[in-house]
Formats: C-alpha cells, sequence, structure tokens
C-alpha cells in the first residue's frame, strides 16, 4: 500500500476515525491491527518475519534487564536480526555472484535454484529492533514489559516500510503515554503530507521518467545528456525519499506521535561530513552510534580512524542492497569522508572557511551526485557505459536538454531555501506570510492532483 495511492488514501481516514474515539489502551491495539493489516497488503506472509523479530527482541530484552546471562541473549537478537536481513537480502547476491565466477573459469553454475524475494523494509525494523536491545544491553533504556506496545513500536506503520529508523528512547515513550492531539498538531500534519507528496509527485516521479530512458540505454546518450541523468536522479531520490519521510511524519503527526526529522537540506551541505548529517538522518546515526563507535571511532588514531569510516560505509553501502555497485556506493563515501578527514588534520580551519560558500556546496553536490551514478546503476556493465559516455565529451551541446532539470530545480528550490533559513524546520514554511504560503500550498496541490497519474513506488521500498 503506497502513500501515494487511492488505497491509502482510503485506509488513513478510516484508522484515524476509530482512532480518535477510542481510549489510549485500545489505540495502541488498533493501531497494531492497522499496521499489520498495512503491512500485510504487500505480501501477508511476510508478517510472519515481523512477529518473530518482535518476539525475539522483545524476550531477549526482558532477559537482558534481568542481569543473568546477557551475552547470549544479545548474540540471540543479533543473530536472529542479521541473520534473517543476510538471507534475504544477500542470498541472490552470493547466487548470482557464484554463477558470475564459475562463467569466468568456463563453468556453467546457472543451474535452476531458490530465489527469494527480500519482504519490503526489511533493512528498517531489524536495524529499529537491533538497535532497541542492544541499548537494553548497555542499560540506556529499561524493557518494555507490555508486548503489543513493543510489537507497535516496530510495526508502527508510517514509517515501518522506509523509516525514519526510531530509536526506542524517542519512539516508545510516545507509545506508552497517552497522546492528546490539537489543532495545530493536525495543521501541521497535513502540510507535511502535502510537501512530502509534492516531493514524490511532482519531482521524483517527473525526473524518474526522464532518468529510467537515459539509464537505459547510456551508450546511445550523448555526455551532456547523461550529465542531465545523473543531476535528474540526485533530485529523484532526493525528492522521492525526502517526500516519503515528509509522509511519514505527517501522518504520524495526526495520531499524536512525532517522528525524527529525516532530512534536512542535504544539498545546501559544505562537504560530505555535513552531507550525512543532513541525508537520512537516521540511518547515518545508528551507523555512527553502533557500527562506527563500535569499531573503536576515531579514538585509536587517525589511520584507524580512516579505516573505520571506509568500513563503516561500506557496509552502510550493502545494506542499501546486495550488488557490487552499492558497494562501490559506500567505497566512494568512505573515501570522501576520508579525504575530509585528512583535509581537516592538514588544514584545521573548515573548508567552508577557505573556499566561497556557494563553491563548497556545488563541489560537494557533485562528487555526491557521481556516487548516485552507481547507486541508479543497474549493474557495473551499466556504470562503465555510463561514465565512458560521461567522459568522452561526445555530442552537442544541446542545452535544451537540461530544460526538465531547470524547471524542478526551480520548482523545489524555495521550498529548500524556506527550510534551511527556518534553521532546518520543513514546516519553516508555514511561518511565512499568507500572502505567500497560501499560493504555494494551493501550486503544490494543483501539481499533485494534475500529475498523479500513477502510483509509482517509493525507492527506499526496496531496501
Amino acid at each position: 500500500m503506497l502513500f501515494n495511492s487511492l488505497e491509502f488514501a482510503f485506509f488513513l481516514p478510516c484508522v484515524l476515525l476509530v482512532y480518535y474515539a477510542l481510549n489510549p489502551r485500545a489505540q495502541n491495539l488498533w493501531l497494531l491491527g492497522a499496521s499489520y493489516a498495512f503491512y500485510a497488503a504487500w505480501d501477508w506472509r511476510f508478517l510472519v518475519l515481523i512477529f518473530l523479530s518482535t518476539c525475539v527482541d522483545y524476550f531477549a530484552a526482558r532477559k537482558i534487564s534481568r542481569g543473568e546471562h546477557t551475552k547470549p541473549w544479545l548474540y540471540l537478537s543479533l543473530a536472529f536480526n542479521l541473520g534473517m536481513l543476510g538471507l534475504f537480502k544477500y542470498f541472490n547476491f552470493f547466487v548470482d555472484s557464484f554463477i558470475a565466477l564459475g562463467a569466468t573459469i568456463g563453468m556453467n553454475f546457472d543451474t535452476p535454484v531458490l530465489r527469494l524475494l527480500p519482504p519490503v523494509g526489511i533493512s528498517f525494523y531489524t536495524f529499529q529492533t537491533l538497535s532497541y536491545t542492544i541499548d537494553v544491553y548497555r542499560r540506556q533504556i529499561s524493557p518494555e514489559t507490555d508486548f503489543s506496545r513493543f510489537a507497535l513500536f516496530v510495526s508502527y506503520f508510517p514509517q515501518l516500510v522506509a523509516g525514519p529508523i526510531e530509536r526506542a528512547e524517542r519512539l516508545l515513550p510516545q507509545i506508552q503515554k497517552r497522546r492528546t492531539v490539537s489543532a495545530d498538531f493536525l495543521a501541521s500534519g497535513l502540510v507535511l503530507i502535502l510537501i512530502g507528496l509534492f516531493k514524490k509527485v511532482v519531482i521524483a516521479d517527473t525526473a524518474g521518467v526522464t532518468v529510467d530512458q537515459i539509464f537505459a540505454a547510456p551508450e546511445e546518450k550523448s555526455s551532456l545528456v547523461l550529465l542531465n541523468g545523473v543531476l535528474l536522479f540526485a533530485l529523484q531520490i532526493y525528492g522521492d525519499f525526502s517526500g516519503y519521510s515528509n509522509i511519514a511524519r505527517g501522518v504520524s503527526r495526526l495520531f499524536g506521535i512525532e517522528l525524527m526529522e529525516n532530512f534536512k537540506t542535504p544539498y545546501f551541505a559544505q562537504n560530505v561530513s555535513e552531507f550525512w548529517r543532513r541525508w537520512h538522518i537516521s540511518l547515518s546515526e545508528w551507523l555512527r552510534d553502533y557500527l562506527y563507535i563500535a569499531l573503536g571511532g576515531n579514538r585509536a588514531g587517525r589511520f584507524k580512524t580512516y579505516r573505520n569510516l571506509l568500513t563503516t560505509m561500506v557496509l552502510g553501502g550493502l545494506w542499501h542492497g546486495a550488488a557490487w555497485t552499492f558497494v562501490i556506493w559506500g567505497v566512494l563515501h568512505g573515501l570522501y569522508l576520508v579525504v575530509h578527514r585528512f583535509w581537516r588534520f592538514l588544514r584545521p580551519t573548515p573548508l567552508s572557511g577557505q573556499l566561497p560558500r556557494a563553491l563548497a556546496v556545488v563541489t560537494t553536490f557533485s562528487a555526491i551526485s557521481f556516487a548516485w551514478l552507481f547507486f541508479r546503476a543497474e549493474d557495473l556493465s551499466q556504470a562503465s557505459l555510463y561514465i565512458t559516455g560521461l567522459l568522452s565529451f561526445r555530442g552537442d551541446l544541446e542545452l535544451l536538454q537540461l530544460r526538465k532539470l531547470l524547471v524542478l530545480g526551480l520548482l523545489i528550490l524555495p521550498l529548500e531555501w524556506i527550510q534551511y533559513r527556518s534553521n532546518d524546520n520543513v514546516l519553516g514554511l508555514r511561518h511565512c506570510p499568507a500572502i505567500i504560503r497560501l499560493p504555494i500550498y494551493a501550486a503544490m496541490l494543483l501539481g499533485v492532483v494534475l500529475l498523479s497519474t500513477q502510483d509509482s513506488p517509493f525507492i527506499y521500498f526496496q531496501f
């Protein structure tokens, strides 16, 4: 069930009408049932995995909190969640790699084998439940004693399939307490939903049409068209993923629950370290707190810090999917972070203090966009063809090829600038004068209505 579908437009009001009529305990049970129904709309069989993950981490955390033989219960949680994630996300990858290896030595291993369909959102909810168990083990939080509340924490439908990856210390207290939904919360929730739909339908889906055409046959396109495709994909993935996060936060506010902000104008970042403080914030914080620091962080000297940065980003790339293109994407971001850290070592003054701010932003955006090329490519062969064509400088400078990029950039820029100037508050638009705010609302709504011709999946649903 997609946020931008007619099914969801019917599902959400029905859930809300019953929700508002119930007492707090019944509200949680109703939300839990609605969350399972939402997920079952994808494939009801995968509900078993969510329920098993919920049971394992609920009972493991309870055992850990009692202080007896804590490590085996932590290891059980790690083994189950990472094992489940590894099986469903990487089994096909290893099978295909094995077949490809056989082909290079003249052996045919391409026999009929089982292919596993990865459950939607498995990367998100496994990381969310893992963080809960680890936090209980570290004595940073107390375990939840009510199974239904914990089950809702794991499966809460606004953020179930594509985040943000919420921490128990933020989300569980909101599930535990009595909730009230003020008029301001309702209004802000609706604005977030509108902004999210605008980013998804008008920006991402419009850009995606051209991106798909360009990436389908990069060997036939001019260098300018290929450059256009990379930049349009940068717009597409931002509009798609940040749009989802805005809708998730808006829908959640209608239930009186606040989700964390997952994007803070990332393309205004002046270096890659700042980019990761602004892009997919819940994942970058998860990787920092549970992987980078666990590897030693920056505590063991400069070169081990570089190793830890590179390792973290490679594993972050693999989190997105089982493909060599994601590995290279992770390697590039790891190298970017290493170069930035090394630059800071050589020159303690921030790069933004030595370069004009606009130049620093453009340089960072260019590096990020180049890495997006591997993220979007279906395989290394397509990425190689794309880069070859991009660097060949073939074809004419037909600047009209950039008109869609220019139009979409001009459409989203006012929203981004208002958010950036409002201390990265995506609801900064609400504080603008009515003479500015209302026409923008109307234009966004009109764009969503006119361009909602099909239910296009969100990119991060595949992760």
